[in-house]
């Protein structure tokens, strides 16, 4: 996600650079393919940046903000940071926090699609005090939409999202899984190509490129069982998800990156009902 965002920007005509150190080679080969210029250190970064993106994993997102936090305190920078990731409302809050007691200005965001290779599948979802001035990207390939001026909300937003998309992908490849251990999967497709037809398609269509993303969704999961449980609503239903998914990672097909080839629906499952028995 971050270095096709990255590409974006950079072929409608910004400069886009990033801190690569301790990253690993794929990570530095995608972000020259994509155009975006590596300036070694943090210090550099913020030296030189007027807007962050921060787009990884979950369960990074607090200590990147930190970490970038301290490089600004330390070279007395000013930037706007705009948090990307699929975190709870709680996460945002906190990383607000840490942005602006270093004395830079947050924008919580939330982003809903694929990586954005075709203009009109990706959208921001964006909300906090300084939205106005992270929209102004919109004249640069992005789509971003306001939602408000309190942070939380775009996070919020993309919790609830993500709670339907990954939660009933995470649903369909369990109750998959277990039909094929139970010697039940041709009867259960036939019923659904029936029944549930749609659904069934947007089951094929789904999982066979999920075991490249498990590993990212465990700590997406997390955050909405965290977010849900914040309103007194049951947080198990999504880390039951977080838990799925981290089987999925545990398994060969969880070393699969997004370049690498997808396996076939029957495989996934196949794979993963193999996986389950060797276990028990």
């Amino acid at each position: 996600m971050g270095h096709a965002v990255g590409k974006v920007l950079v072929e409608n005509g910004l400069q886009v650079i990033t801190s690569l150190h301790g990253r690993s080679v794929r990570t530095r080969q995608l972000a020259a393919r994509a155009g975006i210029h590596d300036v070694g250190t943090l210090a550099a970064l913020v030296h030189d940046a007027d807007l962050i993106l921060s787009i990884l994993v979950p369960d990074q997102a607090v200590a990147t903000a930190q970490v970038v936090a301290q490089a600004l305190s330390a070279t007395n920078q000013e930037v706007l940071y705009v948090d990307c990731n699929a975190v709870a409302p709680q996460t945002a809050h906190a990383i607000d926090r840490i942005i602006s007691g270093a004395g830079s200005r947050f924008v919580d965001a939330g982003i809903i699609g694929p990586p954005p290779h075709k203009p009109g599948t990706t959208r921001f979802y964006a909300s906090g005090r300084e939205v106005a001035t992270f929209a102004e990207l919109n004249h640069f390939g992005l789509e971003i939409i306001a939602l408000g001026p309190e942070s939380g909300q775009a996070s919020a937003f993309k919790m609830c999202y993500a709670a339907l998309t990954k939660g009933l992908t995470a649903l369909a490849t369990e109750l998959l899984t277990a039909a094929e251990v139970f010697g039940i999967t041709e009867a259960l497709a036939h019923e659904f190509e029936n029944s549930q037809a749609l659904l069934y398609k947007q089951m094929q269509q789904a999982l066979p490129g999920m075991p490249a993303k498990a590993h990212r969704w465990i700590g997406e999961m997390e955050e909405i069982a965290q977010t849900f449980g914040a309103i007194g609503l049951t947080p198990q239903m999504l880390a039951g998800a977080a838990e799925l998914y981290r089987f999925v990672n545990r398994t060969p097909l969880g070393q699969l990156t997004p370049e690498d080839p997808k396996p076939t629906f029957q495989t996934l499952i196949e794979t993963l009902a193999k996986e389950l028995s060797n276990n028990q």
